[in-house]
């Protein structure tokens, strides 16, 4: 981004809004392994956040309590936001997961400072409460966070399982959340699972 080119506004909490608001423009060329449906090409990080927060006002009534759609969906748009700067890794990664923690922290460190303070703290809130994934709100938005790249990979043919060489232990160990707190969906994924298996997508 060329800032020189910016105008300011002479308000400079707007200017620092404006300016937050053409950085986060970078998720778009974060690239995931998710492939689309389609088979085109792969996710960028932009669209998979947009895809569950839409995913996020579609599940609601399998969770066995309730929760705040809003602060859901604004989880589910700020929970990738970090990778603008740290990259995003594969949730199957055993070696680049070691260390995602600590490049994470530092990237929100980076981002959410050029926010005003108070708009700063609060989506950084956000994005370590989804992190912690304690609450109700937050449990619920990594449910779309893993279901959403599990159906993908059941409409390509397992596409990142088989590139990935994954096993079935690994995929259950990831899906924990949604046995846990959408155990309706979690029979269904049971059953894609078995499935995958039985094609080869997946490993036993």
């Amino acid at each position: 981004m060329n800032k020189q080119s910016f105008c300011p506004s002479g308000n400079e909490r707007l200017d620092r809004q404006l300016l937050f608001t053409a950085e986060i423009d970078k998720l778009t060329a974060v690239a995931r392994r998710t492939l689309l449906i389609d088979r085109s090409r792969r996710e960028n990080d932009a669209e998979h956040s947009w895809h569950i927060a839409v995913m996020a006002m579609l599940f609601s009534e399998y969770a066995p309590e309730p929760v705040d759609l809003g602060r859901v969906v604004q989880m589910c748009v700020m929970h990738d936001l970090v990778e603008i700067y740290a990259g995003d890794t594969f949730a199957y990664d055993a070696a680049g997961n070691a260390g995602k923690a600590e490049r994470e922290k530092s990237a929100a460190d980076r981002l959410f400072s050029q926010l005003p303070e108070d708009q700063g703290a609060l989506l950084r809130a956000l994005w370590e409460e989804f992190d912690a994934m304690e609450t109700a709100d937050a449990k619920y938005a990594a449910c779309m966070d893993r279901l959403q790249p599990f159906l993908h990979n059941l409409l390509t043919d397992g596409h990142t399982w088989v590139e990935g060489g994954t096993n079935r232990a690994a995929v259950e160990k990831r899906m924990a959340v949604l046995k846990e707190f959408l155990p309706e969906v979690y029979r269904w994924m049971e059953a894609g699972m078995d499935r995958s298996i039985e094609q080869g997508w997946l490993k036993p």
